[in-house]
Order: C-alpha cells, then sequence, then structure tokens
C-alpha cells in the first residue's frame, strides 16, 4: 500500500548564504530573428573590394613579403575577409558575425590610420615619412590613401549606421591589444635578425631602435599602446549609448 498524498506540502527551509546565480545578459541577435539585408550586403562588399584591391596593388608592385610585415597591409587583409563574410551573412539573413571580430576588425583599422596621420604623415617632425625617398606615388599612393583614410572611414561608418550594437566590454578591448603587442614584438625581433646594414630594418620610425635606442623605442610603444587603449575604451563606451540601426520601427495608432 502506498501513503495519501497530504494535502499541505509543508514549506522547505531556505537554503543560508546568499545565491550566487547572476543574471544571465541575453544578446539581442539570439531572440530576433537575422533578417535578409542587402543594403548592408552590398556596402559591405564594396568595402571589402576597396581593402583587397588596395591591398593587391602594394603586393604587385612590391616585395611581398615586406609587404605583409606591416600592421596596415595586415589590418586591411583582416578587414577584406571579414567584410566579406559580414556581406555573405547579411545577404543570406544568417546571423551576423561577433562583436568581438567585427569590433576588432574596425580597431585596428581606426589605430592604423591613426598612426598613418598623426604620426607618420605630419611634417616637419622626427618620426615622419613624407618626403621619404621611398614614398608612394601614383597607384601606389592612391592604395595608401585607400589604406589609411577610405577603408577606416566607411568600417566606422558600417558600424554605426549598419550594425547592431554588440554589447562590447573592457574585455573585448583588452583582447583587441593582444595582436598589436605581438606585432610590436614580432617588429623588434625582426629588427634584430636583419643585418645593421640593410635598408628597411624597422618598418615605422618611432620602432627605430638603431636611430632612437631601446630606451625610447620602448617610451613610444608606451605611449602609442595608451592611446590604442583609449580608443578601445572609447569604442566600447559608444556602443553602448548608440542606438540600434538595425532595429525595425513599430507602428502605433489604430488603423481605420
Amino acid at each position: 500500500m502506498t501513503s495519501p498524498i497530504p494535502k499541505e506540502i509543508p514549506d522547505l527551509p531556505a537554503v543560508p548564504g546568499r545565491s550566487r546565480l547572476r543574471p544571465g545578459v541575453v544578446p539581442p541577435a539570439a531572440v530576433m530573428a537575422p533578417a535578409y539585408r542587402p543594403v548592408a550586403a552590398t556596402y559591405r562588399l564594396l568595402v571589402a573590394a576597396a581593402a583587397g584591391a588596395s591591398v593587391s596593388v602594394d603586393l604587385l608592385l612590391g616585395s611581398p613579403v615586406r609587404v605583409l610585415t606591416f600592421f596596415t597591409i595586415q589590418a586591411n587583409v583582416l578587414a577584406a575577409l571579414v567584410f566579406t563574410l559580414s556581406a555573405l551573412r547579411a545577404g543570406s539573413a544568417r546571423r551576423p558575425l561577433p562583436a568581438l571580430v567585427t569590433g576588432g576588425t574596425l580597431f585596428y583599422t581606426l589605430i592604423a590610420a591613426l598612426v598613418y596621420h598623426v604620426l607618420l604623415v605630419n611634417e616637419p617632425g622626427t618620426l615622419s615619412m613624407t618626403g621619404h625617398p621611398d614614398a608612394p606615388t601614383g597607384w601606389p599612393a592612391l592604395a595608401n590613401q585607400v589604406m589609411h583614410t577610405l577603408v577606416p572611414v566607411a568600417a566606422l561608418l558600417d558600424w554605426l549606421l549598419l550594425t547592431r550594437p554588440g554589447p562590447l566590454s573592457l574585455r573585448h578591448a583588452k583582447a583587441w591589444l593582444l595582436y598589436p603587442i605581438a606585432y610590436l614584438a614580432l617588429t623588434l625581433v625582426r629588427g634584430e635578425l636583419i643585418p645593421p646594414d640593410r635598408e628597411g630594418r624597422y618598418l615605422y620610425p618611432f620602432l627605430n631602435v638603431e636611430r632612437l635606442g631601446y630606451r625610447s623605442v620602448l617610451a613610444n610603444a608606451l605611449l602609442v599602446g595608451l592611446a590604442f587603449f583609449t580608443v578601445a575604451v572609447l569604442l566600447v563606451a559608444l556602443d553602448h549609448i548608440r542606438p540600434d540601426p538595425t532595429r525595425r520601427r513599430s507602428k502605433t495608432g489604430f488603423r481605420l
């Protein structure tokens, strides 16, 4: 025989201590169905084509091994790949790429543009590359402007006008800095492996150990790194306050 079920079940005693469960943050992409976005797909394909074409010009007219060692080239290669994938996803109504990837691509193109326009083309200046005998002209000069100006501006407009907020966090900003730190280390190691009398031993004037010494180069790297982190934090803060450009406005009122 089984005992009868009691009509009233006594309350269980509360578990002592505070609950360790924290409310989870559900991203909008997890609850909103992706939509077919032909305008975003077309725009991103154009940006990818511009980045890819400018990199191709430098690869065809210069030494591919040396060209690929520049930070701007690597950032534009990444932009071409990421914008192509983003265009395919927007054109096929698939989930967008993670915010870590899209935000990082924007971050790398922006800092490449800032370093170029603030440090490398200011004249007069000890770190300027303007007036250098190897300064690009013709098609290389056009490709240079596309990589340092057009692609970063286009990437920023895509992020502001066509991309849903991440949401981004300081964790993303810290992760983005790993690549510039690794690039700095590899650049210094590359400079030590190349013979001192060889031209182009150091790719950027503010990292020229032969002329400035390690103390000045590391100080320059620290200042530039702090500027990079400031840009990353600004992107995170802006991502939290900017509106969602992909949200569809709901119609209100009565229709007769």
